[in-house]
């Protein structure tokens, strides 16, 4: 049986790890041809040798999606050596811990330039390219720090909540070119991003009484949800942020035991 993403030239920006690697073991097993980017080559490279031991399609290319020209021109090639992009997953995310008082502006920036400014890059590139060839699915990543406030994450919540109004945006003005740009908003995911947050079982234990299913999110449970906004199943989903969160940004405040 042909999966969901049969055929489909797929890039996922952040594939080493963590989301972006269990999207792209995902996506291969859907049948979609997978490209995976990220800033160090020997991440991807596993990634890559599991998604081919599974018989799946996929390709590498090292860029940091913070850098313009070499974002840019990582999809452009993709797009040319296919002849089309169908679906692009803006994943990489960057950020600085830090009172505000305390944040230099130099700090404030960092959040900014690869999940705002790589963000925009992507989809502006990405939505030309599928213009050309009749329409595609843009998933980006945002963040429950960019619904609520989070202390000592002013920057990062600050260009998250601008991720999901840009893709409503970018949503409105692809819509008639059949280009679907829509929003993932995690709340904590098991990753080696969040490994420090998770360190220990207390600190592990503090984090899930505010989620009210009890429990830190996996990879492969965004996955999912990126999969399905990807695929022609959401073919009429366009400009809506999708909480994966386990029920976290349903509540004011938990007294879970």
């Amino acid at each position: 049986m042909a999966g969901s993403l049969q055929n489909k030239i797929a890039f996922i920006t952040g594939g080493g790890s963590g989301i972006g690697a269990a999207t792209a073991e995902r996506f291969a097993r859907e049948g979609a041809t997978v490209i995976i980017c990220g800033r160090r080559l020997d991440p991807l490279l596993a990634v890559e040798k599991r998604i081919k031991q599974q018989g799946g399609s996929v390709n590498s290319v090292v860029a940091d999606v913070s850098n313009e020209t070499q974002f840019i021109q990582a999809l452009e090639k993709v797009s040319n050596d296919y002849g089309r992009l169908d679906i692009l997953v803006n994943n990489a995310m960057a950020f600085t811990w830090g009172g505000i008082e305390d944040m230099t502006t130099e700090q404030w920036h960092e959040n900014f330039t690869t999940s705002v400014d790589g963000t925009f890059w992507g989809t502006r590139t990405a939505m030309k390219l599928m213009r050309q060839s009749g329409g595609g699915a843009i998933i980006n990543l945002s963040s429950i720090c960019g619904a609520l406030g989070t202390a000592y994450m002013a920057g990062y919540s600050a260009s998250k909540a601008a991720v999901v109004n840009f893709s409503r945006a970018a949503a409105a003005e692809g819509a008639r070119d059949g280009i679907r740009v829509n929003v993932i908003t995690p709340a904590i995911v098991e990753t080696p991003a969040t490994a420090g947050m998770l360190s220990d079982d207390n600190s592990r234990q503090n984090t899930e009484k505010l989620i009210p299913m009890g429990r830190v999110g996996q990879p492969e449970e965004l996955a999912s949800a990126i999969t399905f906004l990807a695929s022609d199943d959401a073919s009429y989903i366009t400009g809506t942020e999708l909480p994966v969160d386990g029920g976290r940004s349903a509540v004011l405040i938990t007294a879970l035991d």
